[in-house]
């Protein structure tokens, strides 16, 4: 079977679980699989060999400013028209499946030319009932047209009663109890933030600033990075971040205390930041500052550790048998094998009606 994988490359977190799924494609050489990029130039994209010679495109991204989305900044950066013959000439008709990590040109042109067509990855959860703000119409609607499919596996930390699959995501790094803050911000506004860290007694490690930055001594900046980071994860304190769905998935393998602040204006980080607050996951704050994080530190918080069942094995087992399994058996299975943590026996995993 020839399938197209298109991957969104705005955020680390679709192109890390793009590299759990060439893993365990590697198992299933009857599947051939053709990648393609977008969202992120090709100069930002780092350590690409497991996808071989793949495509890129430019696809859409969305703009952020001082932490929230810049809407007028976003719409001024489209260009609708290569968009649109990105979409027309890609030779779509080639393959037998297309594959959408929320990436629209692969989505879109699967659906102008009539190819079957399967959504992967966090977004596509919200076709269901989940916890999510109460945003308008357009914001809705951005997320339903923005890489539509004909089948999708929404991925989620929870299932919600509904066919949601487990977050791709397995333990990295030998985990250890070490005295550094894990802080990956990207997203906010890079002078403010530093000054605030530095103002702290602890030894910070930074992901997602430039490195280039005058910092106080009390903090490391780190450029990007795989195993590194992973394994600057698995021996934090504690982690702070935004509101990504990937980032905090694979720390909840660890156990470690998560601090978060959902990028305003962003929908999928205000839901998943109002996920995190029903399901008891993290704390979210407003703002990022030093007497938040001193706040937080002081009341000795408590990670919650789920594992993960490997979810990537069992989706591309399930493309190589021809999905001959139903999505909701699927789900069910992969749900049944999670083993809740010390702090997790009170999520009802492992319960879904099928």
């Amino acid at each position: 079977m020839k399938i197209l994988y298109g991957v969104q490359g705005t955020g680390n977190g679709h192109i890390s679980r793009a590299r759990a799924m060439a893993r365990a494609f590697e198992n299933h050489p009857e599947l051939e699989i053709q990648w393609l990029f977008s969202g992120r130039p090709p100069e930002k994209l780092f350590r690409m060999e497991a996808f071989g010679e793949f495509w890129w495109r430019e696809g859409l991204t969305f703009v952020n400013r001082k932490g929230r989305i810049d809407q007028l900044a976003t719409v001024r950066q489209l260009h609708p028209r290569r968009l649109w013959k990105d979409i027309a000439s890609l030779p779509v008709q080639d393959f037998d499946l297309v594959i959408s990590d929320f990436e629209p040109v692969t989505a879109w042109a699967a659906k102008r030319h009539g190819v079957p067509s399967l959504g992967m990855g966090h977004q596509y959860a919200f076709n269901f009932p989940i916890p999510a703000p109460r945003f308008g119409w357009m914001a809705r609607g951005i997320m339903r047209a923005f890489a539509p499919v004909q089948q999708s596996l929404g991925m989620h930390w929870h299932h919600f009663g509904h066919p949601i699959l487990p977050p791709i995501a397995r333990p990295h790094g030998k985990e250890e109890s070490g005295e550094h803050i894990l802080v990956y911000l990207p997203f906010e506004h890079h002078e403010p933030l530093v000054k605030q860290l530095g103002s702290l007694p602890y030894p910070i490690i930074a992901y997602g600033l430039p490195t280039d930055m005058k910092v106080a001594d009390n903090i490391q900046l780190k450029a990007p990075a795989i195993e590194e980071f992973q394994q600057d994860v698995a021996s934090a304190r504690a982690v702070i971040c935004n509101s990504g769905f990937e980032l905090i998935a694979e720390t909840l393998t660890l156990g470690k205390p998560i601090l978060t602040r959902p990028l305003a204006g962003q929908f999928e980080q205000e839901a998943n930041a109002m996920a995190l607050e029903q399901l008891q996951l993290a704390t979210v704050v407003e703002r990022v500052d030093a007497a938040t994080i001193r706040a937080w530190l002081d009341s000795n918080p408590a990670g919650a550790q789920i594992q993960w069942p490997d979810v990537a094995a069992s989706i591309a087992r399930w493309l190589a048998e021809g999905r001959r399994e139903s999505r909701e058996a699927l789900v069910g299975e992969l749900w049944r094998q999670v083993l809740p943590g010390n702090e997790t026996e009170r999520l009802p995993v492992g319960d879904l009606a099928e």
